[in-house]
């Protein structure tokens, strides 16, 4: 991966709450120069580079004199008002010292979750790509609701990785990277130098968020790399308190966790689909249909749906389920749930006779169905 790493042209950086507020003590500016420094310099060498930024809501925090991240959604919004403010005027301020211009796009999850303002937001960053500025992703904490948030940081990331075709994600947080087992409580914890983003048995490897700034922990980082993997990307997990480490990785000196992408990349809209809609409801198939979506690239035929879930319309994503319970596809649904509910189980020839009409032979069309990578278990 070192000559990946040393041609990668795009980048996304995402940088977390503690490396920028020193560990909450407020906004860490000189370390927000420094960032800007090795940004610049990466600028320098004709590289890309998105960077999704935490820090708004601890920053405000700091600002407001709360010691606690607080609980209520209005709270946590005035305090990302708040922050945001001094937070983008540090990044201008440090990226015109290199004659570079920042640029501020805030996302919401509902932003990337219709097409037409997905690839809206598509164009607008590799319109600031191309302009040569430094585009400063955050999420939108001012209007988000839990309903349409990201979660945390690094699933933006991730997604950002994705809208821009990004051929590494470098996530820089307080830790060296992913362990086996804490490293804390184990002794002999080994460390993870470098593996396949896909690879199930990360998850078991991670845990919680690693502080009260943060949202988001090691797993929300492995999870970021999968949904990262989905256009190819690779993932890099590292501490941000080493010297110049975004130089150094950037020159192919392994530092980290490197999480690889096996996937070759989806087509754009297939991305959209695995990684940025919110599913409305669940399609539990029978075995015959999961193997005919995973091996041979089929489309989802009424006959192999068993269960439905959710109250769904027409074109809105659900996700379908094997057996087991396991999320293997997320896709287009051509009728609403009531419809797919009575044609279930049924030949396509069947839809007429039951339905009263036809509007497609499918129950979700294969251009409009996306693999997940990994199949996320049914959570109890």
């Amino acid at each position: 991966m070192d000559n990946r790493l040393r041609n990668a042209k795009r980048w996304v950086i995402k940088i977390g709450s503690a490396l920028l507020t020193n560990d909450g003590q407020g906004l860490d500016r000189d370390a927000l120069r420094r960032w800007a420094d090795q940004i610049a310099l990466l600028r320098k060498q004709g590289r890309e580079v998105v960077l999704v930024s935490s820090g708004a809501v601890a920053a405000g925090m700091s600002r407001l004199g709360w010691t606690k991240r607080p609980t209520a959604i209005h709270e946590q919004q005035a305090a990302a008002a708040i922050g945001q403010m001094g937070l983008i005027q540090a990044y201008e301020t440090s990226f015109q010292h290199h004659g570079l211009h920042s640029a501020q796009v805030l996302l919401t999850h509902d932003d990337l979750s219709q097409r037409k303002r997905y690839l809206n937001a598509r164009s607008t960053l590799k319109t600031l790509l191309r302009l040569g500025s430094i585009p400063v992703v955050n999420e939108n904490d001012t209007v988000a609701t839990s309903e349409i948030r990201f979660g945390d940081n690094d699933t933006l990331a991730a997604m950002v990785a994705n809208i821009i075709d990004a051929e590494v994600l470098l996530i820089l947080t307080d830790q060296s990277g992913l362990f086996d087992r804490n490293p804390q409580l184990h002794t002999d914890a080994k460390f993870i130098k470098e593996e396949h983003a896909s690879n199930p048995a990360l998850l078991d490897y991670a845990g919680g968020a690693a502080s009260q700034l943060s949202r988001g922990g090691m797993r929300s980082k492995i999870l970021a790399a999968r949904k990262a993997e989905q256009s190819g990307t690779h993932t890099v997990i590292a501490s941000g308190r080493e010297d110049n480490v975004i130089l150094r990785i950037a020159q192919g000196e392994h530092l980290g966790t490197r999480l690889l992408a096996k996937q070759r990349p989806l087509a754009a809209k297939k991305q959209w689909i695995a990684n940025v809609l919110q599913p409305r409801g669940k399609l539990w198939l029978d075995e015959g249909a999961s193997k005919a979506l995973l091996e041979r690239g089929r489309s989802l035929l009424p006959v192999g749906v068993k269960k439905v879930e959710g109250q769904f319309q027409r074109g809105e994503a659900v996700d379908c389920l094997d057996p087991s319970g396991a999320s293997i596809a997320r896709g287009l649904v051509n009728y609403e749930a009531p419809e797919v509910t009575k044609i279930a189980g049924h030949s396509t020839q069947d839809i007429e006779q039951i339905l009263g009409y036809v509007d497609e032979p499918e129950v979700i069309h294969r251009d409009n169905l996306s693999l997940l990578t990994g199949h996320i278990r049914k959570q109890a």
